[in-house]
């Protein structure tokens, strides 16, 4: 595709808010990949370009949450392989689908996340109390589900992950968000690497894009550790709000 000024302008800030919002509570490719089709990028460059800029920037992020041991180490273990497993099954069916059907996936994916967020009333506890064993085998089933979506699609896997892993999983806030960005990285890397094969990426968008996601996750990932979990649910519910 040819790429103009416009498609940048259109794409790297809200790229970087994407990151932003990201690296704070999941879910920033519902506002990246939008950004993608707004700029007119087609949808499956959309999906693979948009899969290099939010690597990049949750690998940023997640580095900054693992130097200040925000990750359950033994848990997420498990959890990576289940994430790369999935992620690159979802990729793969992503290249064969059509563009109406990915297009219109956005419908239902919104509303979903809206409700389980506005559901789910306790994201500033400290977790349940939960058998160490079942919390693990939960919490790598629920990652190789959400690996696929990520592969597949991609946008609210952040966000799904937090609140499985809080919901289901009881874990504490703090490390949630610390183990989904591992997990997340994972399936991020996996659906990269397959559309890196397929030629599906837009590499002079993508590397800009990388830069300002990059950026976006750095701060966001600093927001996490001053100000915990007081900022998580509300950055998602008015992420949410503007996308409808």
């Amino acid at each position: 595709m040819e790429l103009t000024i416009q498609t940048f302008l259109i794409v790297c800030p809200l790229v970087f808010l994407a990151g932003l919002v990201d690296s704070i509570a999941g879910g920033g490719g519902l506002i990246s990949l939008p950004a993608y089709l707004l700029a007119g990028v087609p949808m499956h460059n959309a999906i693979a370009t948009n899969k290099l800029s939010s690597a990049t920037g949750t690998a940023i992020s997640t580095a900054r949450l693992c130097k200040n041991k925000f990750v359950d180490w033994i848990l997420v273990l498990p959890c990576i392989p289940m994430a790369l497993l999935g992620s690159t099954m979802g990729a793969h069916v992503a290249l064969v689908a059509s563009d109406k059907i990915l297009r219109y996936m956005l419908i239902p994916v919104l509303p979903v996340v809206a409700f389980y967020v506005l559901r789910k009333k306790n994201m500033d506890e400290k977790g349940g109390e939960i058998a160490r064993k079942k919390q693990i085998l939960i919490c790598a089933l629920c990652s190789l589900a959400v690996g696929c979506y990520d592969g597949f699609y991609g946008p609210g896997t952040g966000t799904f992950l937090l609140l499985l892993y809080t919901g289901l999983g009881k874990m504490s806030v703090a490390k949630a968000s610390g183990t989904m960005k591992v997990t997340n990285l994972s399936s991020n890397v996996a659906a990269l690497v397959v559309f890196l094969l397929s030629g599906k990426i837009v590499i002079m968008l993508g590397i800009a894009a990388s830069v300002f996601s990059i950026a976006g996750h750095y701060t966001g990932a600093g927001m996490v550790m001053k100000n915990g979990s007081r900022i998580i649910r509300p950055i998602i519910l008015i992420v949410l709000a503007l996308l409808f």
